[in-house]
């Protein structure tokens, strides 16, 4: 372990105690934060209609329902004011497209906890190919991303008695045959099994009826790895690759092949992501360059290998290149039909669809799918068993509208289109450019009223993420159309570094200890909102969740002479602690590791907005958002950055779901409740004479 300088000295934490999630003391001081923030924004004369909106909107019946293709049927699972924490359902793609489905209940999560005295959440199910009878179900108590896994049977509608179970835990499972899964799980309860980030390091084969005490290893990583995990891909006519997937660090992995109790090195590199077989081929996506067999293949790039080769000699592997995005082009995701690979795109954070089949000589063609330009093109699901797949469509004043379309021909059409939620008639949008502190060009949206007065009296909104190659790209929100918008506030959304709008390069320019560039392109983006004249700092508020409320917290420490409101939603804030708080420890491919790297511990102690936090500055107002169930970043780095705030006496809002885990709410009535906290918040600080 390499040695920190005595000279980098950690200042003491006086608040560690707030890091004992459920512990009596720390309960009792959310409840008294809760109630002190709930009781003065609850009182502004906004609240109460703010709520109503928030509510009318995430428990609407007139939301599209985003089915999922399975075996001929149309799965969805659905939440609305009946069905607070919601329904798996299916129909036909026929009474689908009537626009009144007739819709089959498979599961009542609502029924399930209310039998079973618990407050579970759907986290989601993955079924035993072809077939698509047997079905793991991941159920949460309240949110968390840990999940309790049941067996589940679509043709009884019913959890299969004596089926495989897995108690509570940061768990993955794979089917690999009716009778057999690949399970990672903390197998003992003790720990021993699991990487210091909380997650699996072991996998085990368990055959049906086995005591989880019984089922074989096969393969087990490092205590200091992230996780390690099985795969098992096939294709539509029956190939099946299986894989061992071993995550070094966030960003890195080791990759094996498993044949029955022996696990063979598969010399893919260590920033690759296998996406799907198609005709017994492997796709691959690459997020660093990788030069192999005399040809370099850049990061970004989607590559192919026969599977047959690879099986044969997984140690000397042959690709062939699928697709190399250009400049301004980047993946964002993709899904297998039954002959074709679909990729969404972005062109300077516009999206694209693109079609690729392969060819007789073992190459690709490429085709495009004819579908509405400048806007956000989302995959849904893809139908194994024809060309046909789903995608969502929409824009920041253009609601979504799912289209159906055919890979093969690149045809598509509107299945359903979701009423508007909110006047958009005099609202314009606008992609801007702001040049960064190294005169690097970083691009944002800007949504605001046709008639705006570039008097500096705008209320603005400005929303960014940065990081982890997550592409932020225009949406339609109901929520911010209505609660923002339509009360004439501009919106903005930051494309800054460290997202992934243009590649795994836009990512790693802001890696670890170069992260400094995120935070300079960010307020970048506020000073030319500034300086346009369209807002001024009275009027300037920031909002961010998760590593988006470490970039929030950051620019509240750092530039707090440009923001008059700061929404934190969900933040890392202890960058010094936070390998011991929620699933830290597994990002330190993203941020350094501050316990054996001094540069990184010296770029935190500098930037910790914990840490940071100095007595008699004129900082916004934060509203700091947390929930209790979150076992992702943890609800410590909220906590105690209100502590330390109080302590320091300056002034903040806080507010703690109790349940929701890393999200707004388990259900749409916390989910309301939160969204008008909120923009209640907002309108105050930034709409305020």
């Amino acid at each position: 372990m390499t040695q920190i300088p005595s000279s980098l000295a950690l200042p003491e934490d006086p608040y560690l105690w707030l890091e004992d999630t459920y512990s009596q003391r720390a309960l009792d001081w959310v409840e008294a934060e809760n109630a002190a923030s709930a009781a003065r924004l609850e009182a502004e004369p906004t609240y109460q209609a703010a709520y109503d909106e928030a509510f009318a909107i995430v428990s609407s019946e007139d939301r599209i329902p985003m089915p999922a293709f399975r075996k001929g049927m149309l799965y969805n699972f659905w939440k609305d004011a009946d069905h607070l924490r919601g329904i798996w359902r299916r129909t036909t793609l026929e009474s689908y497209r009537t626009g009144n489905a007739e819709w089959e209940t498979i599961l009542d999560i609502d029924a399930l906890g209310e039998k079973e005295g618990r407050s579970w959440v759907y986290k989601g199910v993955s079924c035993l190919r072809p077939e698509e009878r047997l079905c793991l179900i991941e159920l949460s108590d309240g949110g968390e991303d840990a999940v309790e896994i049941r067996e589940f049977d679509l043709e009884t509608k019913s959890f299969v008695e004596g089926g495989f179970f897995v108690p509570k835990g940061k768990s993955d499972a794979t089917w690999v045959d009716e009778d057999t899964i690949y399970l990672s799980a903390d197998f003992a309860g003790d720990g021993f099994d699991l990487t210091s980030s909380g997650y699996p390091i072991v996998v085990k084969r368990l055959k049906r009826g086995q005591p989880l005490s019984e089922a074989i290893e096969i393969y087990r990583g490092k205590k200091e790895d992230v996780a390690s995990s099985a795969a098992v891909i096939r294709d539509s006519s029956g190939n099946v690759l299986q894989m061992i997937v071993r995550a070094t660090d966030f960003w890195n992995r080791e990759f094996g092949l498993i044949d029955g109790d022996t696990v063979t090195p598969l010399a893919l590199p260590s920033q690759a992501s296998p996406l799907g077989l198609i005709e017994n081929r492997l796709v691959v996506r690459l997020s660093q360059d990788w030069a192999v067999g005399g040809e370099t293949y850049d990061a970004g790039s989607l590559v192919s290998f026969d599977a047959a080769a690879l099986k044969a000699d997984p140690a000397n592997l042959s690709p062939t290149l699928v697709w190399a995005p250009g400049q301004s082009e980047a993946y964002e995701s993709a899904t297998m039909t039954a002959n074709r690979l679909v990729v969404s795109a972005l062109d300077n954070v516009s999206g694209r669809i693109l079609s690729f089949a392969p060819a007789a000589d073992g190459g690709w063609t490429k085709s495009t799918v004819d579908l509405p330009a400048n806007m956000t093109l989302a995959l849904v699901s893809g139908d194994e068993d024809s060309d046909r797949f789903f995608l969502n469509v929409e824009g920041f004043t253009t609601p979504n509208a799912l289209y159906l379309a055919d890979a093969a021909t690149g045809k598509a059409k509107v299945l359903r289109s979701m009423p508007a939620k909110f006047d958009a008639s005099d609202l314009v949008v606008e992609q801007k450019w702001a040049a960064s502190t190294d005169g690097t060009k970083i691009p944002y949206f800007l949504v605001h009223k046709r008639d705006v007065k570039m008097d500096g009296t705008t209320p603005t909104l400005l929303y960014g993420y940065g990081g982890f190659q997550v592409s932020m790209t225009p949406g339609y929100s109901a929520i911010i159309g209505k609660l923002w918008l339509e009360k004439g506030g501009a919106y903005a959304l930051s494309n800054i570094r460290g997202g992934g709008e243009f590649g795994p390069a836009w990512h790693k320019a802001g890696l670890e200890t170069k992260r400094q560039i995120i935070y300079d392109d960010f307020a970048a983006i506020a000073e030319d909102l500034i300086a346009s004249g369209l807002t001024s700092r009275e009027h300037l508020g920031m909002m961010g969740g998760s590593n988006g409320g470490l970039l929030t917290g950051v620019e509240m420490t750092q530039r707090p002479d440009l923001w008059n409101a700061a929404v934190i939603q969900v933040p890392l804030l202890d960058m010094i602690g936070i390998s011991r708080i929620g699933a830290g420890a597994s990002w330190q491919g993203e941020y350094g590791n501050v316990n054996t790297d001094p540069e990184a511990l010296a770029f935190w102690l500098e930037r910790s907005p914990y840490h940071a936090l100095k007595a008699g500055t004129d900082y916004p107002v934060p509203f700091i958002y947390s929930s209790t169930k979150d076992d992702r970043t943890g609800s410590a780095h909220a906590r105690k950055f209100a502590a330390r705030m109080k302590e320091l006496g300056l002034p903040y809002e806080y507010f703690e779901q109790i349940e929701g885990g890393h999200a707004a709410g388990a259900d749409p009535r916390q989910e309301a409740r939160s969204w008008a906290l909120t923009y209640t918040y907002l309108t105050r600080q930034l709409m305020g004479e």
